[in-house]
């Protein structure tokens, strides 16, 4: 509901389809003399619906095709570590970011937290009413789809909720992980899972069934951190990107999509 008012032995194949289609995406736009150099931005799933609703402005302001790489941070994170092609890497957890820019790898003055991320329970089924995270023990809810916790930080703020609220021991049988936030809202959404625990952000206006916030203080911040790539061609093309997305225009689409922004304090 929209809110209104593999192992490092593999290297660059363990990237998957999804940057291969990048890769050919980008080398055709350098195939075509006379167009301008496309900017690459890496960005975490959970940013995709409002990324996508500001695409027309994206371009109008950047007079640039802007091409999005979206997965889950940790892989994007291994992605720039292994020299794929990225002008703007944004993180939903900020660790990452600052992991990579320990290692030189990012352009240090150029960080900027945009959004701060929300965890909700949703159940696309009516019959489901959710109170509270208390609700994941109960008998009826028996399949529960969160992201991956070794590489998406949505799924480590799940875990981290859930052990924060003493439920990780009878709830971790019940999980189904998806290798990143869309997979997860996907179990959901074909009635493979009772619930799933996901961004705020990906849930339309009109979802079916039910949702709930969880409080922030069960788990670490989930604060969406942007950053230009140390290797990118394109680093005044790349802070104006991140510049944009700090814009009133772009900060606004991102509150309407669920997001605490960076001058509110988090509830």
């Amino acid at each position: 509901m929209r809110v209104e008012g593999g192992g490092e032995e593999m290297g660059f194949l363990s990237m998957g389809i999804g940057l291969l289609a990048l890769l050919a995406a980008v080398a055709l736009l350098a195939a075509c003399g006379g167009s301008p150099e496309a900017l690459v931005v890496s960005a975490p799933a959970n940013l995709r619906p409002p990324l996508q609703a500001l695409a027309p402005q994206i371009q109008e302001a950047m007079g640039a095709p802007v091409i999005f790489n979206y997965g889950a941070s940790g892989k994007l994170a291994h992605q720039v570590e292994q020299g794929a092609p990225a002008d703007v890497f944004i993180s939903a957890n900020a660790r990452y970011v600052d992991d990579l820019m320990s290692q030189g790898m990012l352009v240090s003055d150029s960080r900027a937290v945009i959004a701060r991320g929300r965890l909700v329970l949703w159940s696309p089924h009516s019959g489901l009413a959710l109170s509270g995270i208390e609700d994941l023990k109960r008998p009826e809810i028996r399949r529960i789809a969160i992201a991956n916790p070794d590489h998406a930080p949505y799924g480590m703020a799940a875990r981290e909720a859930l052990q924060a609220a003493g439920l990780w021991d009878a709830v971790s049988p019940k999980l189904i992980y998806g290798e990143d936030v869309t997979q997860s809202f996907e179990y959901a959404s074909a009635g493979n899972v009772d619930v799933v625990i996901i961004p705020l952000s990906m849930l339309e206006k009109d979802a079916p069934g039910h949702w709930i916030g969880l409080p922030q203080c069960l788990h670490h911040p989930l604060d969406q951190t942007a950053a230009v790539v140390m290797e990118s061609k394109l680093p005044d093309a790349a802070q104006r990107f991140i510049q944009l997305l700090l814009s009133p225009a772009s900060q606004k689409v991102l509150a309407q999509y669920g997001y605490t922004l960076p001058n509110e304090d988090a509830q």
